[in-house]
């Protein structure tokens, strides 16, 4: 039979592809912008061009030597290994009480047939349980202060601000004025903070390759033998953790909303003539934000409008989703910012109302370095269209803002979903041998919005209840990521690990406590003279005056002298007093209203961390019992006479409380004999199914490291069918000398 000439270069052509991408990319990322400042793409493009170029054209010549080494290398690297492959699940916090419930239901197949031919355990989580502590200790097998992540903030000392804990992104230090516009000469600075060396690290340096999707605290991206998209606290186009963007014709529904920007416009006849506002413009010497023009006509059908913008028309439908829109902003001199979002059309009657999502950094032609190597983002998007880059992706405050209705945030959210399972599954195909590790974000944002259906005695239901099966979304969220890891169970062998987790388990979160409102109260923190209350950030503190102030999801500093810049607590004796002090009162803090400790516990961090970095994490640490959270007021410094209120927005579940309320869940395809792992387990358990060594700093232990294997129920079979053999044998060999004798 013969072969058609796509059956014949087919392979072929997969092989060269990505390298004849990376010609093409190359032809249209002379106007990219790199950087947080525009003007810095502007003088990296043209360089930029260049070196690709010169890369691309390398790496065509060199590539028949390239892969001959990689063979050679690739057989030495799995030498000693029991697997050839190695793929990881992230469920963000998907909790061990409900996935039992749902296993014992029956709602669970495919971790039910885990559980029983494999492994399932109750996963020890981080102190504090706050996703990026986790998945920075997951992917370093360490603890907090070996890894410098402790919150998703960290405050300044110097200001008493908080700054974004994972990455710092600044200007460049000196610029070149030309009239209005200034031009860089230097890099800007983008850092990641978080220490230490992700595991994949090692395995790229033994010559064992991987591909990390998503995985939380990797922006920017590192260096390493391997492909990887950046995940949580990627920031958006604007450099926010997520701003959307509400227009309307309503005057009543304009005010200050958390996560937003609201926008009143007004129609006139069949037309609305409004604008996007973009990122900051930093090549203007006088930055500003760069806006472009959007009109939006109506016809005769009142379920949708036509939109216009950044040289596209489409029409937009009522209640639906439109596709990516790209989005480009121009900044001068020839650069432009670009961006993809998507368009959600809620009302055109008796008031326009429009919803945007983040503006996110567009795959393609990204505007900061989103994955590694640089043009993978690009290559995907070429290959699978364009998807959701943000780094906490689905819109929640959207929904805690009464913006989306519950039922487009959930379309909104599968629909990322997808998307990431697209990447995955093209991962998949492409990897032979090595590590794929993917997080799902889904698993915790739906929880987080959709918890207080589970809790009937949540105060949230009498204001934010509106779905009618509002009971069945998470377990419908739960039996979706069932049936995910079934699909990717499939494409298991004998000689894949499959493992699926969680780096935290979730409760009801419905009253919140003020942290800052108790220490103020108490005489610990104090406003300045005059004031009743404080404003957010502390506004009003007076700090000559405060001795301790809470700050983020569950830390509390003390005003030590000498590190923060208006400390007034001495340190040894009189702060190791004060801290015992604290702790003594706030341990079993009663609330009155039900009558039961909000809190737990306070946690002394000189107590759980010995690593280079526990300078930089809170003094003390509070561990809420079940039902609490750190308030709103308390997370962004306020500070008032309201000490322990109803958590009443629909974000009404959560896990920053007593780490040992919430633990995660580890499912594997392969038996451990493990009585209580940990989330710092994986990272040495991993090496160790490829033949490695573990770092003498990790904090976690290997599931082998008993000198117990991983094996698979197939796998067991074979050993149960050879040992029985070799029983056999040695039967007969003893009855033959007892003949003889």
């Amino acid at each position: 039979m013969r072969k058609s000439a796509s059956q014949i270069f087919s392979p072929v052509l997969k092989r060269i592809y990505p390298l004849f991408f990376l010609l093409f990319i190359l032809t249209s990322t002379a106007s990219a912008y790199i950087g947080p400042g525009a003007g810095f793409a502007f003088l990296s493009s043209f360089l930029i061009f260049f070196l690709t170029f010169f890369l691309a054209f390398f790496s065509i010549l060199s590539w028949p030597f390239r892969w001959f080494f990689r063979l050679l290398r690739g057989q030495k690297a799995y030498k000693n290994s029991q697997v050839d492959k190695v793929i990881i699940l992230g469920y963000d916090g998907l909790d061990p009480d409900l996935t039992e419930k749902y296993m014992a239901e029956g709602k669970l197949p495919v971790l039910s047939q885990l559980k029983k031919q494999g492994t399932y355990k109750r996963l020890k989580t981080t102190t504090p349980a706050i996703s990026p502590v986790a998945w920075s200790s997951f992917m370093t097998g360490c603890e907090p202060s070996k890894h410098n992540i402790f919150d998703f903030l960290s405050r300044n000392p110097k200001t008493y601000l908080p700054d974004l804990s994972s990455a710092r992104i600044g200007p460049p230090s000196r610029f070149l004025k030309l009239g209005k516009y200034r031009i860089p000469l230097g890099r800007p600075e983008i850092k990641l903070l978080r220490k230490s060396q992700p595991f994949w690290q090692i395995l790229g340096q033994e010559g064992i390759f991987s591909t990390i999707l998503r995985i939380p605290i990797t922006f920017p991206p590192e260096k390493f033998s391997g492909h990887l998209l950046s995940g949580m606290c990627l920031p958006d186009l604007k450099g926010s953790q997520g701003t959307f963007l509400f227009y309307t014709t309503n005057p009543e529904r304009i005010k200050k909303k958390e996560g937003g920007e609201s926008l009143l416009v007004e129609r006139q006849g069949d037309l609305i003539k409004t604008f996007i506002s973009g990122p900051e413009n930093s090549l203007l010497a006088r930055p500003e934000e760069i806006k472009i023009p959007m009109l939006i006509r109506f016809d005769n059908n009142p379920e949708q409008v036509e939109v216009e913008v950044s040289g596209q028309k489409f029409k937009l439908q009522k209640d639906v989703f439109s596709p990516w829109i790209k989005l480009s902003f121009p900044a001068g001199l020839g650069v432009k910012v670009r961006a993809i979002a998507r368009f959600y059309l809620l009302s055109t009657s008796p008031h326009f109302e429009l919803y945007i999502t983040p503006l996110n950094i567009d795959p393609e032609k990204p505007a900061l370095p989103v994955s590694h190597p640089f043009i993978y983002s690009s290559y995907l998007a070429k290959l699978l269209g364009s998807y959701v880059t943000l780094g906490e992706a689905n819109d929640t405050w959207a929904l805690n803002e009464g913006v989306l209705p519950e039922q487009a945030f959930l379309d909104l959210a599968y629909s990322f979903h997808q998307e990431t399972e697209k990447i995955l599954f093209n991962a998949l195909t492409r990897t032979r041998k090595g590590l794929v590790a993917c997080w799902f974000e889904t698993s915790d944002s739906l929880q987080h919005m959709f918890f207080r259906y589970l809790d009937k005695s949540h105060p949230a239901l009498r204001t934010t209840a509106h779905l009618k099966d509002g009971v069945s979304v998470i377990e419908n969220l739960y039996q979706k990521l069932d049936t995910l890891a079934g699909q990717v169970l499939e494409q298991c062998d004998e000689r894949t690990c499959l493992i699926i987790m969680s780096d935290h388990g979730f409760k009801s979160f419905r009253r919140g406590v003020n942290l800052n409102s108790w220490l103020y109260l108490n005489g610990y923190l104090y406003l300045k003279d005059g004031a009743a209350s404080s404003e957010e950030w502390f506004k009003q503190v007076d700090w000559t005056k405060t001795r301790a102030y809470g700050l983020g999801l569950a830390g509390i500093y003390i005003n030590l002298r000498g590190r923060e810049a208006q400390g007034i607590v001495e340190p040894g004796e009189e702060y190791r007093n004060l801290k015992k002090e604290l702790i003594e009162k706030l341990s079993g803090l009663k609330d009155k209203d039900p009558g039961r400790a909000a809190i737990n516990r306070l946690i002394d961090t000189e107590t759980i961390y010995q690593g280079p970095y526990r300078h930089e994490a809170p003094d003390l640490i509070v561990a809420y019992n079940e039902g609490y959270r750190a308030s709103w007021d308390s997370v962004t410094g306020r500070v008032n006479e309201t000490i322990i209120e109803d958590n009443l927005k629909a974000w009404s579940g959560d896990h920053c409380l007593d780490p040992e309320l919430v633990p995660g869940v580890f499912f594997s395809n392969l038996k451990f004999e493990v009585d209580q792992p940990s989330i710092m387990d994986i990272a040495p358990t991993v090496l160790d199914l490829f033949g490695l060594e573990r770092p003498k700093y990790f904090d976690g232990q290997s599931f082998l490291s008993d000198g117990s294997k991983g094996t698979s129920e197939k796998t067991d079979k074979n050993d149960r069918i050879k040992t029985e053999k070799e029983q056999k044998t040695k039967k007969a060999k003893n009855n033959g000398k007892r003949k003889r004798r």
